[in-house]
């Protein structure tokens, strides 16, 4: 089977759905209308496009833009929710200074979770698994252990957001976008009757490269060792981009085979899905069709690799 090459996330009360390299968020307002909008998205990299189809280098760049158009789509979708205000217009001179403003504070949000990321599940799993040191006195044993410390942060960490109303919610998004996935890729009409009955799994997720990361850290870092504490710290940070790559590369791979070990390889990652998806209502669902829609032509793709009809 092709992949259809659709990515998305959930937004507050939508999802955007990307493919190539336009974009669409579809938001449910609070008077019940569904607003879509349509946008072409440009990498961080775009003057050096070439970066981002070389492989295990392109992982990096995809992760980064991911994060950003992320971001960019969330405060987007969390405009229509905010509480009225009276905003007096803006010339066009200071329309431009706010939209800056906000590209900047944007940027500095990216990095912001960026750092902390490493912090948390980087480096602060290292000096908890260094406190072993006195009763394991190899360093494999211990980077090991480390590694499924850091599983367990990133575990424990999506059991309390989920707890959250708003991210319960979001969860049913994430579910409704991986449905619609599932559907048009196993040649079924983008139906809500179809998209229901389809997977809230998919192989391609995020969550799933997440769990990449954390799980090929732990083979790459007993690989690579250090002597210094200083040293290990670094490597842990140095090692990140090739570890991204690698874990986009099998990702990519994943989204495209049935081979059984691929297949084997993908179940622990989609096991931790059922955690950061769940099961949506229709209204969400009719959202995540239309923001598809907009973006990716899905009876030509389901004709061309199905065989199907067009008519429906």
């Amino acid at each position: 089977m092709k992949s259809s090459n659709i990515g998305g996330q959930a937004v507050l009360e939508g999802i955007m759905m990307k493919h190539k390299d336009e974009y669409a968020v579809a938001v449910r307002k609070p008077d019940g209308e569904i607003l879509v909008n349509r946008e072409t998205y440009k990498s961080i990299v775009h003057r050096w496009k070439k970066l981002t189809e070389i492989p295990f280098i392109r992982g990096v760049f995809n992760f980064i833009d991911s994060m950003v158009l992320g971001m960019k789509t969330l405060t987007y979708s969390a405009s229509f929710f905010e509480e009225e205000e009276e905003v007096s217009e803006l010339t066009e001179k200071e329309a431009q200074k706010q939209e800056k403003k906000e590209s900047l504070l944007m940027g500095a949000t990216v990095v912001f979770s960026i750092v902390m990321a490493v912090a948390i599940f980087m480096v602060l799993p290292y000096f908890l698994s260094s406190l072993l040191e006195k009763y394991i006195p190899s360093y494999g044993v211990r980077t090991v252990i480390e590694g499924f410390v850091r599983i367990g942060i990133f575990i424990v960490y999506v059991l309390l957001i989920s707890r959250m109303e708003d991210i319960q919610r979001t969860f049913m998004y994430h579910g409704a976008e991986h449905k619609c996935i599932n559907c048009i890729e196993h040649g079924l009409p983008l139906t809500v009757e179809n998209v229901r009955s389809s997977s809230r799994q998919h192989k391609r997720c995020g969550t799933s490269f997440l769990f990449l990361v954390l799980a090929i850290s732990i083979i790459m870092l007993v690989l690579v060792r250090a002597e210094t504490p200083v040293m290990r710290i670094v490597i842990r940070i140095v090692l990140l981009p090739v570890i991204a790559g690698i874990s986009y590369e099998f990702l990519k791979l994943a989204g495209r085979s049935e081979n059984v070990v691929v297949n084997l390889l993908s179940k622990p990652g989609l096991a931790i899905q059922k955690l950061t998806t769940k099961e949506p209502d229709d209204g969400m669902i009719e959202v995540a069709i239309q923001a598809v829609e907009a973006v990716f032509d899905w009876r030509a793709y389901e004709a061309e690799n199905f065989h199907t009809a067009t008519d429906y």
